[in-house]
């Protein structure tokens, strides 16, 4: 009787080990470009870091409890003193955000789409020249020119549309009232906008705006299903740019503006809201002491409108990124 014995298959050979990753060879330029680029982020962190921590610390002194030493709020709360001003910023803002919006992309789709050439060249040059004027200049303008032209067309609105709600109240003999600071601001950031909205059209992928006229869609058709869905984000994100430049804008409202601590939605009145930064630059320079600090306390508020404001166009730009030129 014999045995049989099996032998154990041969084992099989090790996988090869993995190549080493290949290195790609640092040049000094890019080591250079790279540190100077993170440098550049970390700055610009540091910075804002930086001036939060300032107007926080000199905030402090405003929301003290006995105000009887502070000669800018003369015996009011910080909150009682600020909420006019912050209702003055957003309203003056909001009114001309609503008159630059629709023109400002008019403007860019007609130089983007319908413009010839050399005419869209002229005039996407002259929008980018508005950007250049000093705001002092368009403050000058608002208040000798806007204002006393735009005064009888205030009391012609005030005797024949007073039944709407925001162009009641007792007409301003000057014409220097909210609405003529709001088209002043709207004037101020048309340029940006458009620019910007000027720049998100032009990226509109050609292919999509041959196939809608392809299959015979008109050129507003094709504006409205391939351009407009496509630059949605673009488009918010110009309306927030130019809404924190309305914000922050001094000397032209200041100039303009006959300012007064109300809450009032009339916008044909002597008696006008005034917004944080023309309040700042009336008050700061008999400003002393604790009033300072008040002052400085005002200018936090609008810090944090800004960044929120910021915020929220941030949010809105990244819900829409993937139906937009966002991505």
């Amino acid at each position: 009787m014999s045995t049989t014995t099996t032998q154990a298959p041969p084992a099989a050979p090790a996988p090869p080990a993995p190549p080493a990753p290949i290195k790609a060879k640092q040049r000094l330029g890019d080591r250079v470009f790279s540190g100077t680029a993170l440098a550049a982020g970390i700055i610009i962190l540091v910075v804002l870091a930086a001036v939060a921590a300032f107007l926080i610390v000199q905030s402090i002194p405003a929301f003290a409890p006995d105000t009887s030493d502070n000669h800018i709020l003369a015996g009011e709360s910080f909150w009682e003193y600020v909420g006019p001003l912050a209702f003055g910023t957003v309203w003056a803002s909001l009114i001309a955000l609503l008159i630059a919006t629709p023109i400002s992309i008019g403007i860019a789709l007609f130089i983007s789409h319908y413009a010839p050439r050399r005419l869209a060249g002229v005039l996407g040059y002259i929008i980018d020249l508005l950007a250049a004027v000093p705001s002092v200049v368009f403050g000058l303008w608002g208040g000798l020119v806007l204002a006393p032209m735009l005064q009888p067309i205030y009391a012609w609105l005030n005797a024949n549309a007073n039944w709407i709600p925001i162009f009641g109240g007792q007409v301003s003999s000057t014409g220097k009232t909210i609405m003529t600071a709001s088209l002043v601001l709207a004037v101020m950031v048309i340029p940006i906008m458009t620019a910007i909205c000027r720049e998100v059209f032009l990226q509109t992928p050609k292919l999509h705006e041959e196939a809608a006229l392809a299959l015979g869609a008109t050129r507003w058709e094709m504006v409205r299903m391939a351009v407009l869905p496509f630059a949605r984000g673009g488009m918010v994100s110009a309306v927030m740019l130019a809404l924190g430049r309305a914000l922050g804008e001094t000397m032209a409202v200041t100039m303009v503006l006959s300012p007064a601590a109300v809450y009032s939605f009339l916008v044909l009145t002597a008696t006008n809201p005034t917004p944080i930064p023309a309040n700042i630059a009336l008050a700061f320079p008999e400003a002393h002491d604790t009033g300072v600090n008040t002052l400085i306390a005002t200018g936090l508020i609008l810090f944090i409108v800004t960044f929120a404001v910021n915020a929220v166009a941030r949010w809105i730009v990244s819900r829409r990124a993937e139906f937009s030129g966002a991505n």
